[in-house]
């Protein structure tokens, strides 16, 4: 009798798994949709000839899931409690303690490196105007200082073989854009070029409708960023518990690493104290006395490299102290001045650096102590300046079930 009973259990676990319905049929999805509608019973087609038949019919073509753009990985969304829960030091008050939900999208798996803007740079110079590619030029100028002997990087840095998986510096927000403008084009124009194949004319784009997903990279906003960052998908347990809330994109309140192999090792390249870049010669504390390579620490639980030290990153958001009163709780983010007007902050008056060109970056530096390290830390510069400690690196929207995290 037990083992009658275990075994309707059994069938019945794999029927509700399958999604069977009682008659036998399987529910149509994005992927499966069947060869009828399910409203007119009207056959489907699919672009592999049917349709080509004079009494074709509408044309449902094959769909195996958003594809991701190169170098991507993706982010499961979900809920999370960003923003700054430790001691706020400097007294902003600009990063209040918040829930949100952020929908799932997909992110760069490392830093934008000298490698990929050159890249950018060769193809701009061959096909665009002269000022453009001027202007995409980083400013090496950066790394100069009076009183540091730094002159060798502003000649190598960029060019240099050695540096060619270090992440591009000198870039300003503006310039970021423009790369992700450009990456959009260089890849959808790829991805044309293989759904037509010799078909193909120059500005040929698949139609939506042919799942051939065309991303539009740009810059994650805040909220992606830092949700991205702590990669709290790693201490999940027992359905929506969490074992702690994280202080840096690993597990711990310390900057050394306790797993094995790696203990006491340092999971970011900073600067942990005045003078102190890289640890005395024979036992160095991190891997660079400037930055260091995209690939250089541990991922984190979404696979994501330094999200902690060695550049900050641009975000697409423009600055602004953020509280409960000024936000969304779903995918948040601030285009503008909203509810927070620039003319409040009289920048023109130099009483206040803010302005509607005032945009975040996040996530520590190899000049930065260890506090800016923590995700939910905000800082903010012009979106045409640039240093030697930013970086950034692109996001895409993900659409459909891959949306919705499945």
């Amino acid at each position: 009798m037990g083992k009658h009973i275990y075994f309707i259990f059994l069938c019945l676990f794999i029927i509700n798994g399958c999604s069977i319905l009682p008659f036998g049929k399987s529910n149509p999805s994005a992927r499966n949709p069947g060869s009828t509608s399910t409203t007119t019973n009207l056959q489907y087609f699919t672009d592999d000839g049917l349709a080509e038949e004079e009494d074709g019919g509408f044309v449902v073509a094959d769909f195996g899931g958003q594809t991701p753009g190169p170098n991507q990985v993706f982010i499961q969304g979900g809920r999370a409690v960003l923003g700054t829960y430790e001691e706020d030091v400097f007294y902003t008050h600009d990063n209040v303690e918040r829930t949100v939900t952020v929908q799932s999208f997909y992110l760069d798996q490392t830093e934008i490196a000298n490698i990929h803007w050159l890249e950018y740079l060769d193809y701009i110079q061959r096909d665009s105007s002269e000022t453009y590619y001027l202007n995409a030029l980083p400013d090496t100028t950066v790394w100069e200082k009076e009183l540091a002997f730094n002159t060798p990087y502003v000649g190598n840095y960029l060019r240099y073989p050695g540096f060619r998986y270090y992440p591009v510096v000198g870039v300003s927000w503006n310039q970021a854009v423009d790369y992700c403008r450009w990456r959009t084009e260089a890849v959808n124009r790829q991805r044309a070029m293989e759904y037509f194949g010799e078909d193909y004319i120059d500005g040929d784009i698949p139609p939506i409708e042919s799942g051939i997903y065309l991303p539009e990279f740009r810059l994650p906003t805040e909220a992606e960023w830092e949700y991205a960052a702590y990669g709290q998908i790693g201490d999940q347990w027992l359905d929506e518990n969490q074992t702690q809330r994280r202080l840096y994109p690993w597990d711990g309140r310390t900057i050394r690493s306790s797993k094995r192999g790696q203990i006491g090792k340092f999971q970011a390249n900073f600067k942990r104290g005045r003078g102190d870049y890289a640890g005395i010669a024979g036992a160095l504390n991190d891997a660079g006395f400037v930055t260091t390579s995209i690939y250089e620490y541990a991922p984190n639980d979404f696979g994501l490299y330094n999200m902690a030290g060695n550049v900050n990153e641009w975000v697409f958001d423009i600055y602004r102290p953020l509280n409960f009163r000024d936000m969304e709780d779903l995918n948040p983010i601030r285009k503008s001045d909203f509810l927070d007007s620039e003319e409040d902050y009289d920048s023109e008056n130099f009483n206040s650096m803010i302005s509607n060109e005032s945009r975040v970056y996040k996530g520590g530096s190899w000049a930065d102590g260890a506090m800016w390290l923590s995700p939910g830390t905000r800082r903010f510069l012009a979106q045409d300046s640039s240093t030697a400690t930013v970086g950034f690196r692109c996001a895409t929207t993900a659409l459909g079930t891959a949306g919705n995290g499945m």
